[in-house]
């Protein structure tokens, strides 16, 4: 397996067709394989339980994703022997408030009046996207200086970032999952900050909803929560351990992306190892002093485009849990002093 977290997922999945899976108690899902971005690939989810017809995550919005959405609802109808459309939907889940999880909201918004659910963490993401993306976008600036990246690199970076999420229609949220205690109906909701401030996995009797917080053949993305709050390694890894504990009867775990987990237990561990390792990698190579972007250069190797950025957030994750638990220090505190704040910070292992 590829347990890299430099996320590449664009390999289009083995089977492109849509699946049908079932819950212990006859809940009915059918996996809508979705072409978010080119060649980047996402599932959602409609789940058909008693009077519930559930679309878990849109995908993008961009690109090939609506047109797929719209296939994926006709093949999952007949599969299922059900005639159903957007307008049968009574509820979308929005799994956390990445783009290519929500951004088809203003697609399917004058298509359904299904009730839009996600947590109140990332409601912000889904109804104030501009005001996100400017704050995001201010901290990344000041993260790219410091990690000792030059100033034309870093606001190409940060065009990067905000280029996929411009064009993002705000969308209305009629329901946050903790306002209404966690739990829709037969689905129960369980708030794991890590990946991202407002990621929840969903649980309907056997089956577990996953999102991108934990996928089968790659170690979910991290990112420094001085970039957003409730994000970083420290929040990623309890809530790997508070998944394990209140999921001890899943069957099946599905995930945005990459083929089902049948063994939850078994993948945590996995995961767990990854962070283990990576973290003894990076106490051992900063006996010398480095920057984020030299470790980050030096771990995942030459990258391009979007992985630039999210291999130096990977580090940065990293480096800042060894930082906040006393193991490294920095090691040109002089000259951070005097710049202002603004210098490239080298860290080095205590």
């Amino acid at each position: 397996m590829d347990y890299s977290t430099v996320v590449d997922v664009r390999q289009k999945p083995k089977n492109h067709q849509v699946q049908l899976f079932e819950s212990s108690a006859g809940g009915r899902i059918a996996q809508l394989p979705l072409n978010a971005f080119p060649d980047f690939w996402v599932y959602a989810y409609l789940v058909l339980v008693d009077d519930y017809r559930v679309l878990i995550d849109t995908g993008s919005g961009f690109h090939e994703n609506n047109r797929h959405l719209e296939e994926g609802f006709q093949a999952a109808g007949s599969l299922l022997g059900e005639d159903i459309g957007f307008s049968d939907l009574t509820h979308i889940f929005i799994t956390h408030g990445h783009i290519d999880h929500f951004g088809g909201l203003p697609f399917l918004s004058d298509k359904t009046d299904a009730a839009i659910g996600i947590h109140e963490l990332d409601q912000h993401n889904l109804t104030h996207t501009e005001e996100r993306l400017a704050i995001i976008a201010r901290r990344l600036e000041r993260y790219l200086a410091e990690a000792g990246l030059d100033e034309q690199t870093s606001r190409e970076l940060v065009n990067i970032y905000k280029m996929t999420k411009l064009d993002y229609r705000p969308v209305k949220v009629d329901f946050t999952f903790e306002a209404v205690g966690m739990k829709v109906g037969p689905f129960e909701m369980l708030h794991v900050p890590g990946h991202c401030a407002g990621q929840v996995v969903i649980r309907l009797q056997d089956v577990l909803f996953t999102g991108d917080h934990i996928l089968s053949e790659i170690s979910p993305h991290q990112a420094p929560e001085q970039l957003a709050l409730f994000t970083g390694l420290s929040h990623y890894l309890q809530s790997l351990e508070a998944t394990q504990k209140w999921s001890e009867d899943i069957r099946l775990s599905l995930g945005g992306h990459n083929p089902p987990v049948r063994d939850l237990k078994a993948r945590i561990h996995e995961i767990q190892e990854v962070h283990k390792e990576r973290l003894a990698e990076f106490l051992e190579i900063l006996e010398e002093p480095h920057t984020v972007a030299e470790i980050s250069r030096r771990y995942f190797g030459e990258t391009h485009g979007y992985n630039v950025l999210l291999a130096l957030e990977e580090a940065g994750a990293h480096i800042e849990y060894l930082y906040e638990r006393g193991q490294l220090e920095i090691a040109n505190l002089e000259e951070v002093d005097n710049g202002g704040g603004l210098a490239p910070i080298r860290y080095r292992t205590i």
